[in-house]
């Protein structure tokens, strides 16, 4: 066989299966390439659709954080103010209660110094009446005296 022959055979064959590869091949490669770039491009639409949530999902926590920062410190400045509430209501009870005891412990001392001083006057009396009445037993009447004394004893 001649070179030429053979060259030509060669390059009929090969424009033979480059014709059927295009006719029956290459319309399946195209389109598992079109529908592999199809899933690339959905998967990039997906990963910047879920950075655009997570951004927006971040977002809505840096607002609850706040929204809940903002509530805590009311909360807290709600109790500090019950907090002194109470010591100033307790505060007022205490001292409302030490007037109550000072008023009865001043109740009590007035009424302990009116019962000495009459148990005073009695014994100022009797020791009175019975010393008089060892040094002038006859002079001044018992009676008399006893009334002397005790008007005595009430001008103190």
């Amino acid at each position: 066989m001649d070179i030429n022959l053979t060259l030509i055979i060669q390059g009929l064959a090969f424009f033979a299966v480059a014709w059927v590869v295009m006719k029956f091949g290459w319309p399946n490669i195209m389109a598992a390439i079109e529908e592999r770039q199809a899933k690339i491009a959905d998967g990039l639409a997906a990963a910047d659709r879920s950075k655009k949530d997570l951004a927006q999902a971040e977002e809505k926590v840096n607002e609850v954080l706040r929204e809940a920062r903002v509530k805590a410190n009311e909360i807290i400045a709600q109790a500090e103010a019950r907090r002194l509430q109470i010591i100033d209501a307790a505060k007022d009870e205490a001292v409302a209660e030490a007037q109550r005891v000072k008023a009865s412990a001043d109740a009590e001392i007035e009424q302990s110094a009116n019962k000495a001083r009459e148990e005073l006057r009695k014994q100022v009396s009797t020791l009175a009446l019975a010393g008089a009445e060892k040094l002038i037993r006859r002079e001044i009447d018992g009676n008399a005296h006893k009334a002397l004394l005790d008007e005595l004893a009430s001008e103190i």
